[in-house]
């Protein structure tokens, strides 16, 4: 299977009596950069947290974010925390003391105020190991996301690989004729300005430049490197890389080919060439 490096998954879970939200979102980058927003009683889950992510992928950009919000049954009705309310006492006292134009708490400053009502920790002894799976099931749906996106890309390459394939075909069988066409225009020419003894030269002339415009190295790399694409896209996994550098090749080759020509047809496919293979590039891009 082919993966892309583009996706996005949400996950959520009941931690303990908590709610956790898991959000992974991806996009193309030539290495694995992580990221994370986490709040800060899940802090000290991130390297866990890196590591599964590590294990799972190889490129690309990737944010982890993550909600955890305490469910209505973590707060129990146990009264007002009393240490916390001694301490309010005494701060207003001071405070009026100092300013006995202050205006004293309200029952709802009181109330409002972090640490009055006494609530029970939403997280447990297995809350870690909870989290890790949720993060597990995340990055399935990540990875489910980054194979359909991948699906796609593999189908964009292998559309265009066809008209490469096409354009080389059609390289090979008008080549002969224009070599053919252009020894006649240049036996024409030789003939006019040497009379009889344009027919050594003629050989010379042609046979240079027969050389010179030489394609089928180039047409033979082409359909090396055709048969390669195909098959690491038939391979899959970590393929990437092996595509982007084949790419490069084949723009090497129609590069060439296209400073080889010598008509206007054979130029023309070589400009094709070099826009399909551009255009399977910039998938690649996105290929893990």
């Amino acid at each position: 299977m082919i993966f892309s490096m583009t996706g996005f998954a949400s996950h959520s879970a009941k931690i303990g009596k908590a709610h956790l939200v898991i959000d992974l979102r991806s996009v193309n980058q030539r290495y694995l950069e992580i990221s994370f927003r986490l709040p800060e009683e899940l802090r000290s889950m991130e390297p866990a947290v890196r590591e599964a992510i590590a294990g799972r992928l190889s490129r690309g950009k990737v944010e982890c974010r993550m909600t955890y919000t305490p469910l209505p049954e973590a707060y129990l009705d146990i009264g007002l925390n009393g240490t916390v309310l001694e301490s309010l006492s005494q701060w207003q006292k001071e405070i009026q003391a100092r300013f006995p134009a202050a205006a004293a708490l309200s029952v709802s400053d009181i109330l409002n105020w972090k640490g009055v009502l006494a609530t029970d920790d939403p997280a447990d002894k297995d809350s870690p190991a909870a989290i890790l799976l949720a993060v597990g099931a995340a990055l399935d749906d990540l990875a489910a996301s980054r194979r359909r996106e991948g699906d796609r890309l593999k189908a964009h390459i292998l559309e265009r690989l066809s008209g490469v394939e096409t354009s080389v075909a059609a390289a090979r069988e008008i080549l002969p004729n224009v070599l053919s066409a252009w020894q006649d225009k240049l036996a024409m020419r030789l003939k006019e300005a040497l009379g009889d003894a344009a027919n050594d030269r003629l050989s010379q002339e042609f046979a240079l430049f027969a050389q010179k415009s030489d394609v089928e190295e180039e047409l033979s790399r082409l359909s090396t490197h055709i048969a390669e694409v195909r098959r690491t896209l038939d391979k899959g996994g970590a393929a990437g890389k092996r595509l982007d550098f084949l790419m490069q090749e084949m723009h090497r080759e129609a590069n060439t080919l296209g400073s080889k020509s010598v008509s206007a047809e054979t130029t023309r496919i070589s400009v094709e060439l070099k826009v399909l293979i551009e255009q399977m590039r910039e998938q690649v891009q996105n290929i893990e």
